[in-house]
């Protein structure tokens, strides 16, 4: 973000000092197809202001670059994506409902769950605007000005053109942390240590990208001698960053708020987490039964797997009240074999197998 654009950002930020519900959240961009700049109507109420679940800094933002809301939308599909796929065999699943909160209820609890879900939020904004710029849909960015590694062999060529994590990592970083850092809470206050996790959440989330974040090249030369390499720098799989991201939540600190507005460990045996690193204010809910409260949806009708002593596992996903078991009837693919030239060709076998869901 240059300078000057920088600069009034930050005052459109710090502007903001209410309160906003936690009802309402940017994740819901993900839920609701939004229309690239060039595709809106002269004369028609601007799209920020039809934007659900933005703070007023986020929807500041918005109006100095609104092109980005695509592709922080694709950030967040991206994100509630790889979070279903990390927590699948987990009494909580990551599971979306219908309303703008995206998560529902259950994020207001300062749990491990909660903080997973912001850092993965955080990274797939990262990870979707950095691609953004590399591919030319950004007029703010372009390629990456990353500097030549140092290691990399002198006969090798540095400038093929890159993901740009570094304004990816910058301009997250102004829109996903508006929301907090426009709050003025009571120091040391319950309010003020959940604001403290979630920016602390954000930015282990923005860090995974930065750090998985690797050189690649491509090879040129006669009849592919590879006589000469140009290199890049290139965004890891978002795979490997929720794998990251899941490691951290199974590591989490648990923290409390200090007198002087700090977030402190509380049991001091354990190393204080740095900025990679996720921390939780409140023990997770069980998310063995349906509670509106806390917004667990529980695990009754989940799928089991009988023979697991995992959390997948029957005794464990049902939290010890049975399950039921069902035939079900599988068909996949089977006997393929490959035809010259030039495709495959497959039976479909059809197999009765056992299931079991949580009573």
């Amino acid at each position: 973000m240059t300078g000057p654009r920088l600069a009034l950002a930050a005052a459109l930020l710090c502007s903001c000092t209410s309160p906003v519900a936690d009802a309402n959240s940017w994740w819901s961009l993900a839920m609701n197809p939004i229309q690239r700049p060039e595709m809106y109507i002269i004369g028609a109420q601007p799209v920020c202001s039809q934007l659900p679940g933005l703070s007023p800094g986020q929807r500041k933002l918005c109006q100095l670059y609104q092109e980005h809301m695509v592709f922080i939308g694709e950030g967040a599909r991206s994100a509630i994506k790889e979070c279903q796929y990390q927590f699948r065999q987990r009494r909580w699943n990551c599971s979306t409902v219908d309303n703008t909160s995206v998560f529902g209820r259950v994020m207001k609890i300062g749990s491990r769950e909660t903080a997973f879900t912001y850092a993965v939020s955080a990274a797939g904004v990262v990870n979707a605007i950095s691609r953004a710029c590399r591919e030319g849909e950004l007029s703010s960015c372009g390629c990456s000005r990353t500097a030549r590694p140092k290691d990399l062999p002198r006969d090798w060529l540095w400038g093929g053109c890159g993901d740009n994590v570094e304004y990816g990592y910058r301009f997250a970083k102004e829109f996903v942390d508006a929301k907090e850092r426009e709050k003025n809470y009571v120091r040391g206050s319950e309010e003020q240590a959940r604001m403290l996790m979630n920016l602390q959440n954000n930015e282990a989330g923005r860090r995974a990208v930065y750090k998985l974040a690797d050189v690649a090249c491509k090879c040129h030369g006669v009849s592919g001698s590879c006589s000469l390499k140009t290199c890049w720098l290139q965004l890891a799989d978002f795979r490997k960053v929720g794998d990251l991201l899941k490691e951290k939540y199974d590591s989490a600190a648990a923290m409390r708020i200090s007198r002087k507005g700090k977030l402190e460990l509380v049991n001091n045996r354990f190393n204080t987490p740095t900025q990679e690193d996720l921390v939780y204010v409140d023990p997770s809910p069980d998310y063995c039964l349906r509670n509106e409260t806390t917004g667990s949806l529980g695990t009754q009708g989940r799928l089991c797997n009988k023979t697991s002593e995992g959390m997948d596992g029957c005794e464990l996903m049902c939290c010890g009240r049975g399950y039921d078991q069902f035939k079900s009837v599988q068909v996949e693919r089977c006997h393929c074999k490959f035809h010259w030239c030039c495709y495959v060709k497959c039976k479909k076998c059809t197999e009765i197998v056992d299931q079991y869901v949580c009573k």
